[in-house]
């Protein structure tokens, strides 16, 4: 028998490109946004060192890093607002958080770019902390973890940005995701206070953030300088175009140096803008600032 067909589908398998499985969830990953994929990566390096560091670790990780309610250890021990929501009590509800942000989180993150995405974010997660705090003595002050504060306030922002995309559901039929959402909170609301071991108020708080923070930037507030001043302060953010040699034959103008900078990032941060959605995305005032510093430049 003449067994060129199946040499011939041995050369044609050996020409396909091929990938391992890890090659695949690596280049899968690289996709993420790049905000979703950096708090996505420290949230499951912080839980596998609570699954592998044994119980002694993670109990004292729980208590010196879980959100304590509790008066005056919220206002005392103020990284427990950040720090809270890297922490989770098992692998389902680490799993369902992630999946959750990275659902609905990215559509969010890539209309309204990584930094705002990020205030947003935890804005939320510290607003649930806040709700928690201002309601322990009513309802209790245990010991929260969790992202599913910060979570809520990206379903909720997901919901406001794209209110009638279908959410779908094993077993249901497309729900558009303000009515998802609305449904959500509604059964935080109902079991508020019902001792299932859920931090519903914080859910609720969250749920809260995620929409005055989304109203602020709606309503023309930049959100973004909040992740811009942290940048700076730990020097992330420099002069653009590095450091220029002095000219001995001209004097030092302070303020003409600063006022350049910053015309250079607002250069950048339009073009940033243009490359991502497109020229029409610019405002009016936007594209008369281009004019004017492409005039400069």
């Amino acid at each position: 028998m003449n067994n060129s067909f199946f040499q011939g589908g041995g050369n044609m398998r050996g020409n396909m490109p091929y990938d391992s499985f890890g090659g695949a969830i690596k280049r899968g990953f690289m996709r993420m946004p790049i905000a979703i994929r950096t708090i996505i990566l420290a949230n499951l390096v912080v839980f596998v060192i609570q699954m592998l560091g044994g119980q002694g670790l993670n109990e004292w990780a729980i208590g010196n890093l879980g959100f304590d309610p509790s008066f005056p250890t919220f206002l005392t021990q103020p990284w427990r607002f950040i720090t809270y929501m890297f922490l989770h009590g098992g692998f389902l509800h680490f799993l369902f958080n992630m999946l959750w942000l990275w659902w609905m989180g990215r559509a969010v993150e890539e209309t309204l770019g990584p930094r705002t995405f990020t205030v947003i974010y935890f804005g939320a997660g510290i607003l649930g902390a806040l709700l928690d705090a201002g309601f322990a003595l009513v309802f209790g002050d245990a010991l929260v973890i969790g992202a599913s504060g910060a979570v809520t306030g990206m379903l909720v922002a997901f919901a406001m940005l794209f209110p009638k995309a279908p959410i779908m559901l094993f077993l249901f039929p497309p729900i558009e995701a303000r009515f998802f959402v609305a449904g959500w909170i509604a059964i935080d609301i109902l079991f508020v206070g019902a001792g299932d071991g859920v931090a519903r108020l914080v859910h609720l708080g969250g749920a809260l953030g995620g929409y005055l923070l989304v109203k602020a930037h709606q309503n023309g507030k930049d959100l973004s300088l909040v992740i811009r001043y942290v940048e700076y302060l730990f020097g992330r953010v420099k002069p653009a175009g590095g450091k220029r040699k002095r000219n001995k034959n001209m004097s030092i103008v302070q303020d003409a140096d600063i006022v350049e900078e910053v015309d250079q990032t607002e250069l950048d941060d339009i073009l940033e803008k243009i490359s991502k959605k497109g020229y029409d995305s610019l405002s009016k005032e936007e594209k008369r600032k281009l004019f004017e510093l492409s005039k400069k430049n």
